[in-house]
């Protein structure tokens, strides 16, 4: 139960600060790190962070994140099966 809350919630984060960091980019405002966005993608929030490049259409010109972020959802969706 508890991981199926945490991957909902750090899912939820990823897809936010896509959306977040794409409004600053389009303001010319502070970005957030690349690094911080990877490192939420790597703790479980990667399914999300998919789901937001694609929709704010925000980084998917860098081909770490566009192929990056996919191959950590099946990485973590594989981790969740064995641990089910």
């Amino acid at each position: 139960m508890f991981l199926m809350i945490y991957a909902i919630l750090i899912n939820l984060i990823g897809l936010y600060v896509m959306n977040a960091d794409k409004k600053r980019a389009q303001r010319n405002e502070w970005r957030i790190k690349e690094q911080t966005l990877w490192t939420i993608a790597i703790i479980g929030g990667a399914l999300g962070a998919t789901i937001g490049m694609n929709l704010y259409r925000h980084k998917t010109k860098h081909a770490s994140f566009r192929f990056g972020l996919p191959a950590l959802v099946v990485v973590h969706l594989a981790l969740l099966l064995i641990y089910m």
